[in-house]
């Protein structure tokens, strides 16, 4: 039997043992595994609430807050408890343009910049150098937090010599942008 049959042969079981279940156990195997029906397309409320329904664990737990900042065309985005926390400082601003020129001298100058998230103990950032179409992701709570994506890259001087760069570039990147992550943490 082929992967499609099987498939199709445990939807249709699934199918018989659902139907033949009463309305109060459906929807308490709805609600714990995020089953939609045919039904609950039609009927949106009930999708919502099934889907909107919170884990024990997230109830009683305060949002962060989240502001994004467009600056030369680049996106930073502050995440926080308090007001206070997502609003944009000077140093932060500066870090920031720093970060992006300082990425296109010394890694790349072709590069496609995801946003810049900025929490209370970790940064975040990602970009597509868009030469060798190889996507790039930094975070600063990791001791080496370092990580890249491509796809059928040929792994030759160029590709290792644009890896050396973005592992070089990420200790400056790391120092920045933690001395920037002990400053908000002063302050709070």
């Amino acid at each position: 039997m082929n992967d499609y049959e099987e498939i199709r042969k445990l939807v249709e079981n699934s199918r018989k043992i659902f139907s033949k279940t009463n309305e109060s156990s459906k929807n308490e195997i709805k609600i714990k595994y995020g089953i939609l029906t045919e039904e609950d397309i039609f009927n949106k409320k009930d999708s919502e609430d099934i889907f909107n329904k919170k884990d024990s664990e997230d109830i009683g737990k305060p949002k962060d807050k989240e502001k994004t900042y467009k600056i030369q065309g680049n996106y930073i985005t502050l995440n926080g408890k308090k007001e206070s926390d997502i609003q944009l400082t000077t140093d932060e601003k500066n870090a920031f343009t720093e970060s992006v020129d300082e990425f296109r001298k010394e890694v790349a100058e072709l590069v496609e910049f995801g946003k810049l998230s900025v929490y209370s103990e970790n940064v975040e950032w990602s970009g597509t150098i868009l030469e060798l179409n190889l996507e790039f992701f930094y975070t600063i709570k990791e001791s080496n937090g370092i990580y890249i994506n491509g796809k059928m890259i040929k792994i030759d001087e160029e590709y290792l010599e644009m890896v050396n760069k973005i592992k070089s570039y990420y200790d400056k990147f790391k120092t920045k942008w933690s001395q920037i992550v002990a400053s908000r943490q002063e302050k709070s």
